[in-house]
């Protein structure tokens, strides 16, 4: 997601896209949708003979991004939108960027009269974020550097928000566009450089602090950050909300709400100086999200391992919330540096996955080999927190077979090396 400058592209950028919509390139589009990688030399040689070479390699690189964009957007949007290589990898996947867009509808100034709501997405890359806020009723004005991602950006919004409250996609610096008519703000820096990632906010593109200004002027807003940044680089008069789909956490958010009194009451208000963990999943919608806020808990106690270990997921972790589940559960901590829980009894929560412990043994691989070839164990799930073992190395040197399969946890109790053995079990309530 980059930033722009305010003037217009050069004539061989106006329209990057135009051989791709052209009919003969919705054709193409439409033959590569489920084409192989794998054999692309042959077919690439093959469609050379009835289409220019160049809308070929255009197409075939475009079917390539798509595919890649499924996991993100779903198939249905995938496979309409176009997209960079770089707006595949940085774009906010399409569940989330929903719930997000559902969130600022608790933060969105009205509108003049009957008009939609207002917000400025800056950094809006190829319009993941923009598709959403659309099709929540927003009224959006985008922003990025890129003229092909801008582009782009138009051309998926058109496509796949038609008929919604007006959305524009604008080339200018966001360090020098004007926010006076932005109802909200939600900015989205560059957190990948020619090196890769970058760890340092104040080097994200535009930096951390200029963005927490920005949306205190506007006076609403929300910025995209990554999901390790350090609890201290966080303001006091923003909530941080960490936010994992399907187990995996996918970002961080901050959220500021000025003055704005909460304007949509089934997605949780933001709470300046909260720290919030949201998992979404495909039983969650977007304005139904599991979402657990701190209440300034201290660590929880240590103890000795249970019958029920919990597994909190990452966005949990991230949030500083352990102590929140641990109490939720009745539970302790394995070793006061490790994010595991443990309980005597059985509870349902969303927040962690459990696992029946069976064995509780210390650190040592022969004596795991020996006890999982007693057990016929052939299929292993290694799990590992605090310890310097590799789960693919660690399945190498066992050389398992058998029917039947377990769960091994690498870590410590207490400070000491231990391996706890169990199974997965379900804490969610008896279907009807």
């Amino acid at each position: 997601m980059d930033r722009m400058t305010d003037r217009a592209p050069s004539p061989a950028t106006v329209s990057p896209l135009a051989p791709l919509l052209s009919p003969e390139g919705q054709a193409l589009l439409a033959e590569l949708r489920d084409h192989d990688p794998a054999g692309e030399l042959a077919l690439a040689t093959r469609l050379r003979r009835d289409h220019p070479a160049e809308l070929v390699s255009a197409a075939l690189a475009q079917a390539r991004l798509r595919q890649r964009a499924v996991a993100k957007f779903g198939a249905a949007d995938a496979y309409r939108m176009y997209f960079t290589p770089n707006g595949v990898e940085q774009a906010t996947r399409g569940s989330v960027a929903a719930y997000r867009a559902a969130r600022f509808r608790t933060l969105a100034a009205p509108g003049d009269g009957d008009d939609a709501p207002r917000i400025t997405d800056l950094c809006c890359g190829i319009g993941g974020d923009a598709i959403e806020l659309a099709r929540a009723g927003f009224a959006v004005s985008a922003v990025d550097l890129d003229p092909v991602t801008c582009e782009m950006a138009r051309t998926n919004v058109t496509t796949l928000a038609p008929g919604g409250p007006p959305v524009t996609v604008t080339r200018a610096d966001v360090l020098e566009y004007d926010l006076a008519s932005a109802g909200t703000l939600f900015v989205d820096p560059a957190r990948r450089g020619g090196r890769g990632r970058i760890f340092d906010p104040e080097a994200y593109s535009p930096p951390l602090s200029w963005a927490v200004e920005a949306v205190r002027r506007v006076g609403a807003g929300a910025i995209k950050i990554a999901p390790g940044i350090p609890h201290e680089l966080v303001p006091d008069d923003f909530e941080a909300e960490w936010i994992s789909d399907g187990g995996d956490v996918k970002e961080a958010v901050l959220w500021y709400a000025g003055d704005r009194a909460p304007t949509a009451p089934s997605v949780p208000p933001v709470t300046p100086g909260t720290r919030r963990a949201t998992l979404l999943s495909p039983r969650t919608t977007p304005t139904s999200p599991t979402t657990l806020a701190g209440h300034g808990l201290p660590d929880p106690p240590v103890r000795a391992v249970g019958r029920f270990l919990y597994e909190p997921d990452g966005a949990v972790i991230r949030a500083h919330l352990v102590a929140e589940v641990a109490e939720e559960l009745d539970g302790g901590l394995i070793d006061e540096t490790i994010a595991y829980v443990t309980a005597d009894e059985l509870r349902p929560t969303p927040y962690a996955t459990a696992y029946e412990i069976t064995d509780e043994l210390p650190f040592n691989l022969k004596k795991l080999k020996a006890l999982l070839r007693a057990r016929e164990v052939g299929v292993l799930t290694v799990k590992k927190r605090g310890s310097a073992v590799e789960p693919e190395e660690l399945r190498r040197r066992l050389k398992l077979k058998g029917p039947h399969a377990t769960t091994v946890f690498l870590t410590r109790v207490s400070g000491a090396p231990t391996m706890l053995l169990g199974h997965p079990v379900s804490t969610s309530p008896p279907s009807r």
